[in-house]
């Protein structure tokens, strides 16, 4: 991974602010206005890295775009790619966790989860599933967006849009996924999130642990209820409420045959 200076990463969010500034895009995409608690802007953010090599430059440019953002800074944390890690992808409080692994011919790519109380952020995790990449007929452009998209959901972002449109962002769900970076939009919407200060902090704290289960506590099983799908069929979004009383909130980045396949149905029970 990259060292990263803070000179370097405004840079190149101003960079991306210009090239990829849609002007047409001002709708709020806020994920129910989720966010990280704490007390200062900007925040520092630690990425758990337990991807494997293969995918170290998608995290990396994932985490140099979204730290083009005038509030937060994601930082690398520890690292851990043991396959039972990367397969499990078991959140960290009070940071986030990326993971890759062969996750099945389930219909999904990429999927976000983070753990929240109220409306603050816990916890989170972002998986990218090798099943489909490897070999799938994606490029390094489709990783990227994958990528970049996950992480962006781990900041409290939803999606610019869910019908296919292009909004030359990687929070969109353009078919060709040729987004790799966040727009001028992006930087905004996380601007207008984060433009209060709240009396604690969740980033890096220890009180809020989930008793995670399973060898797999992302299977499908555990998503819980379906709360919303998207026109093209490409998201799904699901919660489950956790016995401490926060809540596991996630969003599913279907295949395009997966979508096809399974257009306005619970893809979890199309198989």
């Amino acid at each position: 991974m990259k060292f990263r200076t803070n000179a370097s990463r405004m840079a190149l969010g101003l960079f991306f602010a210009a090239l990829f500034f849609a002007g047409n895009v001002s709708a709020s995409h806020s994920w129910n206005n989720y966010h990280w608690a704490r007390t200062s802007n900007p925040f520092y953010l630690k990425v758990v890295d337990s991807n494997t090599t293969d995918w170290d430059s998608e995290l990396d440019s994932a985490m140099f775009d979204w730290s083009g953002s005038s509030v937060l800074d994601m930082i690398n944390g520890t690292s851990d790619d043991t396959s039972r890690i990367r397969k499990r992808c078991p959140m960290v409080s009070g940071q986030v966790r990326s993971c890759n692994a062969s996750y099945g011919f389930n219909g999904w790519l990429g999927l976000a989860s983070i753990n929240i109380s109220g409306s603050h952020i816990t916890q989170g995790s972002s998986k990218m599933n090798d099943s489909y990449f490897n070999g799938g007929g994606y490029n390094a452009t489709n990783r990227r967006h994958v990528m970049c998209q996950e992480i962006g959901h781990t900041l409290g972002l939803g999606h610019t849009s869910e019908d296919g449109s292009d909004q030359n962002t990687c929070m969109d769900y353009s078919n060709d996924l040729g987004n790799p970076s966040p727009n001028q939009h992006d930087y905004d919407q996380l601007s207008t999130t984060y433009s209060h200060l709240d009396a604690t902090t969740t980033v890096g704290f220890s009180a809020f642990v989930v008793n995670e289960f399973g060898d797999d506590p992302d299977a499908e099983h555990n998503w819980g209820r379906l709360v919303s799908q998207s026109a093209n069929g490409r998201s799904s979004y699901y919660e489950r409420d956790n016995m401490n009383g926060t809540k596991k909130a996630t969003h599913v980045f279907w295949t395009q045959e997966a979508a096809d396949r399974c257009h306005g149905c619970d893809h979890r029970y199309d198989h």
